[in-house]
């Protein structure tokens, strides 16, 4: 029996958790706030783990990893605060173009809803 989808997001962010914290310590990157930089990145990851690739993911996904690497360059001193801003503005726009496409499946979760819906309006 394997582990369900939720155990493992969980186990996932404590060992995310546990790294940031060690690199941290360790001193390595001294100017990066690991716990926050690679918890960005692994929430991005986790939305593909939990809900697949559907028309939510593709733009929450990306948003977070993506985030996580300017959060890195902005921490770096490579990429002002004031320019990171309207690139994440211009990402959210593009995956929204990209969740629209028809080969992207709605959510799960939002496809169920509609069968559901139309159940109990029937009667």
């Amino acid at each position: 029996m394997g582990i369900d989808k939720k155990s493992m997001a969980i186990a996932i962010l404590i060992i995310t958790l546990g790294s940031g914290w060690l690199l941290t310590t360790l001193g390595v990157g001294t100017t990066i706030h690991w716990v926050w930089t690679m918890g960005l990145a692994v929430t991005g990851l986790l939305v593909f783990l939990v809900s697949g690739i559907d028309k939510v993911s593709v733009v929450v996904g990306p948003f977070f990893i993506f985030s996580s690497i300017l959060s890195i360059l902005r921490q770096q001193e490579r990429l002002r605060v004031d320019v990171e801003l309207p690139i994440l503005v211009i990402l959210t726009g593009l995956l929204l173009l990209i969740s629209g496409l028809k080969r992207i499946p709605a959510p799960k979760w939002f496809t169920d809803a509609e069968k559901n819906d139309g159940e109990n309006k029937v009667g």
